[in-house]
């Protein structure tokens, strides 16, 4: 009924000029494109790092969602026994406070030295160490980017970008647990 009563006004009103009615539809101008189905920011739950492949991998339950390569200490092969000996810890840890403040870019600190590496410093009569870290480049190297990769340079420590750091900073959440293999 409303149809045919639609088409009755149209037909009584006679033929009209319509270039008058279409200059005045606007189109809206879109400064941006949306992020429709994509996630516009990487979220994630935990962190597995393999030491053989120097790979850094966020997860979000179970599955992988971002891959970094990584730099790791300068004697990348076995488990960190003592401070000094520049390897990356292997084991079980989780994410126990992140420093924006970095002397390398920002900074998540990782739980260890855990109950086990503590015993076996203690039963070797030698520090555990500590401080071990993900995370970005010192001010006088940042232009290096994704080269420092290059070789193991840290003291223990997982490097990445900074670009690299930031990404991981806002994806990782305090007390998301990570697991280091070797």
């Amino acid at each position: 009924m409303i149809l045919l009563l639609g088409a009755a006004v149209l037909l009584l009103a006679g033929p009209r000029d319509t270039t008058s009615t279409m200059s005045t539809i606007v189109t809206p101008t879109i400064s941006r494109a949306p992020v429709t189905g994509i996630r516009s920011s990487i979220i994630a739950d935990s962190i597995v790092v393999e030491k053989a492949r120097h790979t850094l991998t966020l997860f979000q339950a179970g599955m992988a969602v971002r891959t970094y390569q990584v730099a790791l200490g300068k004697q990348p092969k076995g488990d960190k026994v003592k401070r000094g000996d520049n390897r990356t810890p292997e084991g079980e840890f989780f994410i126990d406070f992140k420093n924006p403040n970095s002397k390398y870019h920002k900074a998540l600190h990782i739980s260890y030295p855990d109950a086990v590496h503590s015993a076996r410093a203690s039963a070797l009569g030698v520090s555990p160490g500590g401080d071990i870290m993900i995370h970005g480049l010192p001010p006088a190297y940042a232009n290096v980017g994704a080269q420092h990769r290059e070789f193991d340079w840290t003291e223990g420590c997982i490097a990445v970008t900074d670009k690299e750091i930031e990404e991981i900073w806002a994806a990782i959440p305090m007390g998301a647990p990570i697991h280091i293999k070797p």
